[in-house]
Parts: C-alpha cells; structure tokens; sequence
C-alpha cells in the first residue's frame, strides 16, 4: 500500500508531463504537412511547378534549422516551457494566416515565420521530457513524444485532403491553425509547472552558459557531429516521401490522389506502430545502436523495392510503405537514448537543439531537387533518394556508439 501510494503521483505526473509534451509535438509534426498535403492542389491554383513547392518547405525547415540551435540556448537560459509555447503561438499563426493568402508569393514569408515557430520544439520539449520524467520511464517518454509526433504527420494528408474536398483547402489551412492555438490554450490551463529547472543535487557541474568555446567544442565533437549527421540524413529520407510521395506515386503507379494519401498515411502509422514497439525495446536494452543499424536498413530496402519496381498496385505500395515505416520508427526512441547519453548534464537544451536542427538541414536541402526531378518526369527518384539516405544513417550510428562506449 505505501508502495502504491508512493508511485501514483509520479506515474500520474509523467503521464501528464507526456501528454502535454506528445500534444505539442504532435502539433509541430502536423504543421510540417499542412502544405505538402495540399501541394497538388496548390499546383492548380497558382498555376506552378512542384520546384517552387518545394522551395516553401525549404524555407520553412531553412528558418527552422538556423534558428533551432538558438532555441536550445534559450531553452537553457528561459526555461523550456516559455519557448515551447512561444513557438508554438508563432507556428500556428503563421499556418492560419496561409490559409488566407490570395499568390503563392504570399506563403513564402509565412513558410519562413512558420519555420522559426517550428525551430523550438525539440530543445524544448525533450529538455522538459528529460528533466520531468522518472529516469525508468524516459525510454517510454521518449517513444509518447516521437509518437505523437509521428501521429500528427499521419494525421495531416487525411484531415487536409477530407477538409479540402468538403470546402477548400484555405478552409483545411484555417482549421490546423485554429488546432494549433487551442493545444497552446491547454498548455496554459494545465501545463503550469513543466518548467524544466536544473538538477542541483547532480554531482557534475553543468557547463556555464558563458564559457563560450566550451559550448563550441561540445556542439562540434565527434559524438554530436555525427548526431547531427545522423538527423540531417533520416530528414533528408523522410522528407520526400512526406511532401512527394502523394504525386510521385500518382505518376509512378497511376494511384488516385486518395490512394497516394492512403500510402503515405500507412507509412506515417506504421511508424507510429514501430515508435510503439521501440520504446519497450530502448528500455530493455542498452545497445541502442544494434536497433537504429537494423531497423534504418530494413526500412531503405523496402523504400527500394518500390523505387525499382514498375507496375505495383496500390495494395502492394501500402504494404510495403507500412513496413518501411514500422523498421525506421523502431529505431526512434534509441536514436533519442543515444542523444542523451551523448548530452552533458546542464546541456541538453544547446545538443537537442543543435543535432535536431540537422532535421531541418535535411529537410531544407532536399524538396527543390525532388521538386526538379518530379517536374522532368522522373518520379522514382523521390523513392530512391529516400532508400540511399536511411541506408546512409546507419554508418552515423556506427560513430556515435563507439564515442558514447569510448567516454
């Protein structure tokens, strides 16, 4: 009995502090689609090509990625909570406002301010995860908040392309916006105490924010840079399946746009299925880099498959799209297992914002070239790019579980 007495509150507060956390990180995940979901209908409307589409999500995940490592210093500075909804106000406004532009010359600023709103989330919500949640249950915390973040990427083709036929999609805009802003309402009611403060009883001394060129050798040691290398490069693969894969499919297997939004749901929920399993896994098991390797490779030979495949009917896209994306969210909670054994204590606000802007690099770098090769005819290349960049991750692991094993 006082066994029970003893844990309830601590269960029922990291089950808050999860559920907070996962809402806002679902939020930041299902504006990342509001537009590439609608990108054939963009298409249309304004009469442009797919590299001009894809230039707005460069914009954004370009913002997002320079600005993100800021965000981790004032994380660390400001305190987690504050930053987190500040972005978050910042985000959704910006989405809302797109739903109201009449050029695309419009969207491309409101990209950009969306893409800063966006720069907050993972230093902030990771440092409130890993200064909130017990230690026994932070593998778990970790798979609550990539789920939920997983499930809003799968929640956006669907809701944008229902809303879009049912009235238009300024109005499927306008409503994400409007999502947004109630989950910041939330935070407010019952988010009051997830400030993230530090842990003065720790026996190491956490690094001083002014001692400059200490911050600088952190973020650009071995360990972080292949962190961030690791990120920049699973980016890169998710993002064109993400923003391209609805009209690449269209092209490649004639699917209807219904279809291709089914796929790219699959995969995004069978993710989300394999971020499940991944987080049992992370706490289990200490060799965290065994499952990233493995499941990154599985994943890009699935992608493959359909990239050099003709003639694939919509079952076998949705299966095998489903199956790649449970192998790749497996190694999700792992991958963030190895971030923060690579993290120093009192700094993990500036190395999750500086190895998850790498995200953003990823993301940036990569649409206009997709957008290019759909515009030549060539859509296979999206499904390619994306099996030759999971691949590519695993030897990133490879590096930052020798440095973590070395220190």
């Amino acid at each position: 009995m006082t066994s029970s007495t003893v844990s309830a509150p601590s269960l029922g507060r990291d089950i808050r502090v999860m559920g907070l956390v996962g809402a806002a990180h679902w939020a930041s995940h299902f504006f990342h689609l509001v537009l590439p979901a609608v990108f054939l209908l963009l298409h249309d409307e304004f009469q442009i090509s797919f590299a001009a589409l894809g230039l707005l999500t460069t914009l954004m995940y370009g913002a997002s990625g320079l600005a993100q490592t800021a965000a981790g210093f004032m994380v660390d500075r400001f305190g987690a909570r504050r930053v987190l909804l500040s972005g978050l106000t910042l985000l959704s406004t910006a989405t809302l406002a797109c739903g109201l532009v009449n050029s695309y010359w419009m969207l491309l600023p409101l990209s950009a301010l969306a893409g800063l709103g966006n720069s907050v989330f993972h230093p902030a919500d990771l440092s409130i995860l890993t200064a909130k949640v017990s230690p026994h249950r932070l593998g778990r915390g970790y798979a609550t908040h990539a789920l939920c973040g997983n499930l809003g990427w799968a929640a956006a083709p669907t809701f944008m392309i229902t809303i879009s036929q049912i009235w238009d999609w300024r109005v499927a805009i306008i409503c994400s916006g409007l999502i947004g802003l109630a989950i910041v309402a939330a935070f407010l009611i019952w988010g009051a105490d997830l400030e993230d403060t530090p842990d003065t009883s720790a026996a190491v001394e956490p690094i001083p924010m002014g001692r400059m060129m200490d911050n600088v050798r952190l973020l650009l040691s071995t360990t972080i840079i292949s962190c961030f290398l690791y990120f920049a490069f699973l980016a890169a693969a998710l993002i064109g399946i993400q923003s391209f894969g609805m009209p690449a499919m269209v092209d490649m297997f004639g699917l209807t746009l219904a279809e291709a939004s089914r796929s790219v749901t699959g995969f995004l929920l069978g993710t989300a299925g394999g971020i499940f399993i991944g987080g049992i896994l992370a706490d289990r098991t200490d060799r965290h880099d065994r499952i990233a390797i493995s499941g990154m490779i599985t994943s890009s030979l699935f992608i493959f498959y359909i990239a050099m495949t003709s003639g694939l009917a919509p079952a076998m896209v949705l299966g095998l799209l489903v199956a790649a994306g449970v192998a790749s969210g497996v190694t999700t909670p792992s991958r963030d297992m190895l971030v923060r054994a690579a993290a120093p204590k009192g700094a993990s606000g500036r190395v999750f914002g500086f190895v998850y802007s790498g995200l953003d690099l990823g993301s940036a770098l990569i649409p206009l070239a997709l957008g290019f090769a759909l515009d030549q005819g060539r859509p296979e290349t999206v499904f390619y790019a994306a099996a030759g960049f999971m691949a590519v991750t695993a030897l990133t692991v490879v590096q930052v579980r020798r440095q973590v094993v070395t220190a």
